[in-house]
């Protein structure tokens, strides 16, 4: 039994002593049996079963995950220089699995990093953070301290840190919404939100403020060098294209075409931007809902391409909506599939959770079944090791991506 410490105290279910053992750090409000000593929203809780002491984690009453484990380790003291050593283990890690390639990268993963309910991707010498638990935004400030600091031993000073706190699953932890400058001590805010990054070679603007998530879709930045790898010599129809990333990868690779698609006219602005400031003339973009192009082109029994990128958003973020995400999934695989010729290429991919890969594949098999056509897989991959998939957490594997040949 743990030593005594100022913490009060929850009683929890077998469920949940079993999930905990093996690893995973949540506690859901009807795993808690009891509490003792009145735990306070956003402060620490002592987890136990029975005598057993299973760690300590944040608690918030108004969270259906009413408790999120930041330690096992009866040992620790949870002041600046704890999240001191969970921010320079983060750093080390991207460090080692990044090497050079870290200065557009996520740096903070949540659950993955021991810091639940947190997000910071870097890009150049400024941060976008997102804090969706009201346990670390209570100790933001040590964290973010620990960051500058950290950041500054190795050379890279943050000019800034951007937080997209503009999300409704801050309200679930009774957090307000908002965004704007985190005011880093003797640091004046930047004046805009707009960086410039380089990924795989390809040049790009990351509005922090307005983009998507934190700017940018740092998780899939070697899945866009794999897809490029088969682009050259390629005419490319670059679905859900967002700002342009896969089709600019593409492009740059020596596709012979890239066509990008979007149904926000927004994101083909930048797209387009992206291309020019690329010097890119091989890419073209349209603005469009894809599942109505996919379906105009195969009606038309269209030979205008031999590659077909789908990188589509998720089209479900709960379990109550995974089977209509799946007849969506379907639907364009089973289109595009429909629009390749014999010999064709297809990437594809869901950055859902609640697709895991046995029904993602599932869906792919029964598509090109439909499509009355077979896959040749040349690749299957997942997130970027930046985005860290810790096997005793299901939910930090969320993206499924393949490479295919139709034939």
């Amino acid at each position: 039994m743990r030593q005594a410490r100022p913490y009060p105290a929850v009683q929890v279910s077998a469920k949940a002593e079993r999930a905990i053992k093996q690893g995973h750090p949540w506690v859901y409000g009807e795993e808690i049996k009891s509490a003792a000593g009145e735990p306070a929203d956003g402060g620490l809780v002592d987890v136990f079963a029975g005598n057993a002491w299973l760690g300590t984690g944040f608690y918030n009453r108004h969270s259906k995950i009413t408790v999120r484990l930041i330690s096992r380790n009866a040992n620790d003291r949870f002041d600046a220089a704890f999240w001191a050593r969970r921010v320079r283990y983060a750093l080390a890690y991207r460090r080692t699995v990044m090497g050079e390639d870290w200065s557009a990268c996520r740096l903070i993963h949540g659950e993955a990093d021991q810091m639940p309910g947190l997000t910071v991707d870097r890009y150049g010498d400024l941060f976008c953070a997102q804090v969706l638990s009201l346990g670390m935004e209570r100790v933001q400030d040590l964290v973010f301290a620990a960051l500058a600091e950290e950041m500054s031993a190795l050379g890279a000073p943050v000019r800034g840190i951007f937080l997209r706190n503009d999300v409704s699953l801050r309200e679930r932890e009774g957090l307000e919404q908002g965004k704007g400058w985190y005011p880093l001590p003797g640091r004046t805010p930047p004046a805009s939100a707009v960086t410039e990054i380089t990924e795989n070679g390809v040049r790009y603007l990351v509005d922090l403020e307005n983009g998507q998530k934190t700017g940018f879709f740092l998780d899939q930045k070697y899945n866009r060098r794999a897809a490029a790898r088969l682009a050259p010599g390629k005419r490319v129809l670059d679905c859900f294209t967002h700002t342009g990333s896969f089709g600019l990868n593409a492009a740059r690779a020596g596709a012979e075409r890239v066509l990008s698609v979007d149904i926000s006219a927004g994101a083909i602005e930048m797209a387009r931007a992206n291309a020019a400031r690329n010097g890119l003339t091989n890419i073209d973009f349209q603005v469009a809902d894809v599942f109505e192009l996919l379906t105009a082109l195969s009606r038309a029994h269209s030979h205008d391409f031999d590659y077909v990128i789908l990188d589509p958003p998720a089209f479900t973020k709960s379990r109550d909506t995974a089977a209509q995400a799946a007849r969506g999934y379907k639907e364009i695989n089973l289109r595009a599939m429909k629009l390749l010729p014999r010999g064709g290429y297809l990437a594809t991919c869901s950055c859902s959770h609640f697709m895991p890969e046995r029904d993602f594949r599932r869906m792919l098999r029964d598509a090109a079944r439909d499509a009355g056509v077979a896959l040749r897989q040349i690749e299957a991959r997942q997130q970027a090791p930046d985005h860290p998939i810790l096997w005793s957490v299901p939910e930090t594997d969320y993206l499924k991506f393949y490479l295919f040949q139709v034939v």
